[in-house]
């Protein structure tokens, strides 16, 4: 009986053994399975972020149900660890058969498992290449919009301590705070195209605000130059128009009212723009005060547009008499060129025709008349009006060149 005793123990013992051998190998298949799993699962995610080709999306999704089975299979590992424990002192013979068959069928399993994970990843071979390609790129991309960013801050801290706020410059760049966190989170999160293209536009943004706030020195500067300019030239509006005096007074009585009525208030009116002005240059130098550069700039190009209106007022006066001068002294000049202009309009008409184009001789038939009446009205007259004179003959010039341009068109369509 001992002998038979002693057998059975022996068997027992042996069997508990290769039950227990059979526990270490599925932990081991477990161990190496959750390992492949996590580095397929990592390689995934690397083709993931730089690949959204169809290719891609099929691996996901086989990896997605891959994983599920791998899941189920793991499940069923731990429940047979908690169904079984063959580290109980006292077990039946029949549970320890029962503990190897099941842990060899959940080792076999878990086994099968990670072949499929071999092969997955295998697959995913070509893919995570031209990922990892992709992925090289953004590490460079990113640091070159730090860097950029870095510029932009170094450049704005710079004028500041110049004395430039540069508030519209500071504004922008803290507008690139989101876009600097998609750089931080990576392509993992985001994905290649959208971090790169982030990337591309934070370097342009940056660059666009350090090479704004670089220029903010100079800008300063000019808009300064410009005040003391306009300044100065507001003085010499100022001064030519307390001048005019004399010549109105030669035109007042020398001439006709038609040549110098429409002059009359050229004076203040170059007064009342020179006001004008001098309230928009101080308000130009309050907006220069607070950096509005924008504002400021604005004002200016307001200033200069009215200083030229009035300069242009200004000089109409001499202009006016200069030119009344020499017309009263001797309008053959004057006549003579415009009899030209039709003339040789009136030639052009005629080039390669018997009998010109009544829409052509028509008009400068007319305006050799008005040559003749524009003459008539200043002949023999004892106050002629020579204003009106010299803008009839402006005008039937105008009348000649209009015609030589539409026999031009009309010859450049002909076939």
């Amino acid at each position: 009986m001992a002998s038979g005793s002693g057998g059975r123990g022996r068997r027992q013992e042996a069997a508990r053994a290769a039950a227990e051998q059979a526990r270490d190998a599925a932990a081991q298949e477990f161990f190496e399975l959750d390992t492949a799993q996590r580095d397929a699962r990592i390689s995934l995610e690397t083709v993931t972020a730089a690949d959204e080709s169809p290719d891609a999306q099929r691996a996901a999704a086989d990896f997605a149900q891959l994983s599920r089975w791998i899941d189920e299979v793991s499940a069923g590992y731990i429940r047979t660890l908690d169904t079984y424990d063959l580290d109980a002192p006292e077990l039946a013979p029949h549970t320890v058969a029962h503990a190897r068959e099941a842990l060899t069928q959940v080792g076999g399993q878990m086994h099968d498992a990670r072949g499929q994970l071999a092969a997955f990843t295998a697959r995913l071979e070509p893919l995570l290449g031209r990922a990892a390609s992709e992925l090289a790129r953004v590490v460079p991309a990113v640091e070159r919009a730090k860097q950029a960013l870095r510029d932009a801050a170094g450049a704005l801290d710079g004028v500041r301590g110049a004395g430039l706020r540069a508030d519209d410059a500071a504004r922008r760049l803290a507008g690139l705070g989101p876009a600097l966190t998609v750089l931080n989170e990576g392509a993992g999160r985001h994905g290649v195209r959208t971090v790169l293209a982030t990337a591309d536009d934070v370097v342009r943004q940056a660059e666009a605000v350090r090479a704004e706030v670089a220029r903010l020195p100079e800008r300063a500067r000019e808009l300064d130059r410009r005040l003391a300019s306009l300044r100065t030239r507001v003085q010499a509006v100022e001064t030519r128009a307390a001048r005019l005096g004399p010549s109105l007074s030669e035109l007042r009585r020398g001439y006709s009212e038609g040549c110098w009525a429409d002059l009359h208030e050229v004076p203040q009116q170059a007064q009342a723009a020179v006001k004008e002005a001098l309230g928009a240059l101080d308000q130009a130098a309050r907006d220069r005060q607070r950096q509005d550069w924008d504002a400021a700039a604005a004002t200016l190009a307001g200033i200069r547009s009215l200083l030229q209106r009035a300069d242009d007022a200004v000089d109409s006066v001499d202009e006016r008499l200069r030119s009344l001068r020499e017309v009263a002294f001797d309008p053959r000049p004057e006549l003579d060129r415009t009899r030209f202009a039709v003339r040789d309009a009136q030639r052009l008409a005629m080039t390669g025709r018997a009998v010109p184009d009544p829409r052509h001789a028509g008009p400068l038939d007319a305006a050799m008349e008005r040559i003749d009446q524009a003459q008539r009205a200043v002949t023999d007259v004892p106050h002629p009006d020579w204003w009106h004179f010299l803008q009839e003959l402006a005008a039937v010039r105008e009348t000649a060149a209009e015609v030589v341009r539409m026999i031009r068109e009309d010859r450049a369509t002909r076939p």
